[in-house]
């Protein structure tokens, strides 16, 4: 199991004390320190069943800067939505958990970190 948390991040840090809470195996991935690459980007959609558009930070700097907000949402835009992740990690949402089954979680309340944990 690896979380990708910014520690300045509130909603990352609970997670991890209820990780931690719960004995749970874990690595940590400071992703603005650590930045995934597209391809990881595109495993962890797969693993979440989410498009790059449902975990982007729509209201941070940077994406307002580049207009996500005005990008298209489609097949046809998708390698530019990861691509705008991947240079621009802060907008990823956080936290994001992949299981030990595979899947994946946006950690953001403890419901979804005790459903990352039973997987």
């Amino acid at each position: 199991m690896e979380i990708w948390i910014n520690p300045a991040c509130s909603k990352c840090r609970s997670a991890v004390q209820l990780l931690d809470a719960e004995g749970a195996d874990y690595t940590v991935r400071r992703y603005l320190e650590d930045v995934p690459s597209e391809d990881e980007i595109r495993g962890v959609l797969d693993r979440l069943g989410l498009e790059p558009w449902d975990i982007t930070r729509t209201q941070e700097a940077a994406a307002k800067e580049l207009g996500v907000k005005e990008w298209p949402r489609g097949a046809s835009s998708r390698e530019r939505w990861i691509k705008a992740l991947a240079e621009h990690p802060k907008l990823i949402q956080r936290p994001i958990i992949t299981a030990d089954d595979g899947t994946a979680v946006v950690a953001r309340t403890d419901e979804a970190v005790r459903d990352a944990l039973s997987r």
